[in-house]
């Protein structure tokens, strides 16, 4: 399991007609406030400003073809020559992280083919090297100096 010491983060926040919507720097748009929707808006503040992987680089729920199915991913960073490089599958807090979570991030990489697939939700993150198809657990996210 890899450890993740959250930032200090102050989300934009408002209630509309009586739900609540956060602000996603990334999309640059407000966004349904949801339990999933706040984890992955945290975990995206570690990658940023404690990994220092750049915002540019970071897509976050993008619709993608598996098969003859769309799917979204929640999060993919991509390398310097924009290539597909890290999934991050994010669940709500209450969700287990089980082979099941991680299976969903394995197809989205039948398509994506990137070397780094993560699960988190929140609390416990777990992060894998994938290379000629065996993957390997990852003690530490990696770092972004491609």
């Amino acid at each position: 399991m890899i450890k993740i010491e959250y930032p200090s983060y102050q989300p934009k926040i408002k209630n509309q007609l009586g739900k609540e919507y956060i602000y996603d720097e990334i999309r640059k748009q407000w966004i349904m406030l949801t339990p999933e929707e706040w984890v992955r808006q945290n975990f995206l503040q570690y990658l940023i400003q404690v990994k220092k992987y750049p915002a540019t680089l970071i897509a976050v729920e993008k619709e993608i073809q598996l098969r003859d199915l769309a799917k979204r991913f929640d999060v993919v960073v991509y390398d310097q020559n924009t290539q597909p490089w890290m999934i991050i599958e994010c669940k709500e807090m209450a969700v287990t992280l089980n082979e099941q979570v991680l299976n969903q991030a394995l197809r989205y990489n039948i398509t994506l083919q990137v070397p780094h697939i993560v699960i988190t939700n929140g609390t416990h993150c777990f992060g894998f090297s994938a290379k000629l198809g065996v993957l390997e657990e990852l003690s530490n996210l990696p770092e972004f100096n491609l």
